[in-house]
């Protein structure tokens, strides 16, 4: 069923992103995946791929509108088509919210917020030509508030809305729109550096399977909101 389909990753450097993309593309789905890196963007790449005809790996800044229209250009380009959008890319910074500086709330905000629109404004013409499908990873703190997180919970409460709304608005073009809500999962998030302490997270692989499962469902079927979280907690 994943025959020719394309698929677009932000953040697909490491991590998620990374994780997802190297699942998609096992199944034959051909991937496009972007970080803010030319160094990064190459290396990641070529660990999914080595034929170009199946792997672009793209220089975006999803806080950049005009990057993000340049990158769904470059897919069309490359691969033709573009039938499936993961918007993966993050940050955080976990503060006080008296001690958070403006200058953080604004990037994470812009990054994990009004780059998560502009990703979508950016693919969503060629999404109607394919009837394809627009996935938001967002994250537990998008709905579950805790000490530290004001700026991280407002962007990712944010995210959660923004995607729901955006559901209800494509889906007269048959366009699917779902997002993600991971809890702990082991990455390089907030200077972690992931090790055999981080298996009982959730695997980026687990993420990567996640949203295979998702694109496998019937066309009537819609997960417009999905949860996960380690099943066991740390001891």
């Amino acid at each position: 069923m994943f025959q020719n389909k394309v698929a677009y990753i932000t953040g697909g450097t490491k991590g998620i992103g990374f994780g997802i993309a190297k699942i998609l593309s096992n199944q034959g789905i051909r991937v496009a995946i972007s970080g803010r890196k030319q160094e990064d963007v190459e290396k990641a790449a070529a660990e999914i791929s080595s034929d170009a005809s199946k792997v672009l790996g793209i220089v975006s800044n999803v806080r950049n509108f005009e990057a993000e229209e340049k990158a769904v250009s470059e897919i069309k380009n490359h691969f033709g088509q573009l039938d499936y959008v993961v918007a993966n890319a993050g940050m955080g910074v976990f503060k006080p919210v008296d001690e958070l500086s403006v200058e953080e709330w604004n990037d994470m905000i812009e990054t994990n917020l009004t780059g998560l629109f502009y990703t979508l404004k950016a693919s969503v013409e060629e999404l109607k030509k394919s009837e394809g499908y627009f996935i938001s990873i967002s994250s537990l703190a998008g709905t579950n508030f805790f000490e530290k997180g004001s700026g991280y919970n407002a962007s990712k409460f944010g995210a959660v809305g923004f995607t729901q709304a955006a559901m209800i608005d494509l889906r007269k073009y048959n366009i699917k729109v779902s997002t993600i809500m991971p809890g702990s999962v082991s990455t390089n998030f907030n200077g972690n550096e992931p090790s055999e302490k981080d298996s009982w997270k959730i695997q980026p692989e687990d993420l990567g399977n996640l949203v295979l499962d998702i694109f496998k469902m019937n066309p009537r079927s819609l997960p417009s909101k999905i949860e996960i979280r380690p099943s066991k907690p740390n001891n």
